[in-house]
This record gives C-alpha cells, structure tokens and sequence, in this order.
C-alpha cells in the first residue's frame, strides 16, 4: 500500500514528539518507539495500492495547495483492531476540501472498493497519532491527558509525501513545476 501524507510545520512536529516522549516516559504506548526514520509526525489523508501516473497527477495539484493552515481540538481515542491515541484536527471546510481532492485522486484511477472505508469522506477523522497498540482500552486511563502536553493551537500542513508499506520508502509528492 501507499499512504498519502501531509507533514506538520516544526513547531507542531516538535509539541508530537514531546507528546510521543512524555507516553513512552509513562509506559504507554507511543509512537517514539518506532525508531525508523520514516517515522514522523503526519496526518494521514488516504491510502491506495499504488500510485499511478493519473494519482500522480492529481496529487501533485493538490501538493501545490499547501501549506494549509488547520487546529489541533485535543486528545481522542479510537478504538478500532488497534487501540489509538491521537490529537484531533478541526475538519474545517479548508481541509475537508483538501482530503476531498486526495480521496477522489486516490479513487481517479480505479474506484474505492478497494481503500480503507475509514478515509471516505464522510467517515475520516482527521487525527495525528501519538500512540498505538493492539492492546484494547490502552488509552482508557484517566490520567493520560494530563500527561500531555498542550497541542498547538495553530499547524500548518506543509508537505504531502507517500509511504510505501512494502519498501520502507518515503516519497516527497510535489507540486506540478
């Protein structure tokens, strides 16, 4: 699979990874235990099986729409086949508009049937995730909010960029020159 991706600007990359810090701190669950390199802080926007010159295509529009300017709302959690603790976004108009542009982008070149029904518009829950695990109710604990720090109030999403789960690969997805 390939995921498409939006990068936070460093201030908010830098307030998820104290939030990452302060979990793994505690013994919870965080994503600072992933040690990769590719591991960064990141909104993810849809998910496809490749991406095809068409895909290609019309995300390097969308590329070209950022930086987005969106707010964090505070701590969720989701409890899906895994356990997950995240930061909420505002599903503003600005950025219901740009995850409309990745997902018809990501459906141009061979529909839906295939990709995560999470990311349909509609269903998408905008979040950046602070921590994972296959262990349900993980996040339950009362006290984890008060073990976080603040989210910004104000992010700009800055970069749009392409993971491939297979390779390990990162993509930088650039705007058309």
């Amino acid at each position: 699979m390939r995921t498409v991706e939006v990068l936070l600007d460093e201030t908010a990359d830098a307030a998820v990874r104290e939030a990452w810090r302060r979990l793994a701190e505690a013994g919870l669950p965080s994503q600072a235990r992933h040690r990769s390199p590719t591991n960064s802080p990141h909104l993810t926007l849809a998910a496809c099986r490749e991406l095809t010159a068409p895909i290609r295509w019309e995300l390097a529009a969308v590329a070209a729409s950022l930086p987005l300017a969106v707010r964090f709302t505070g701590a969720v959690r989701f409890e899906r086949p895994t356990s997950v603790l995240a930061w909420a976004l505002d599903l503003d108009a600005p950025l219901a508009a740009l995850h409309r542009r990745v997902w018809e982008a990501v459906t141009s070149d061979g529909g839906p049937q295939t990709l995560n029904p999470f990311h349909e518009p509609g269903r998408w829950s905008p979040h950046v995730t602070l921590g994972r695990t296959r262990r349900a109710g993980a996040f339950a604990d009362r006290r984890i909010p008060g073990l976080l720090p603040a989210p910004p109030v104000s992010v700009r999403l800055t970069t749009l960029r392409s993971y491939d789960t297979e390779t390990g690969a990162l993509e930088v997805l650039r705007p058309r020159p």
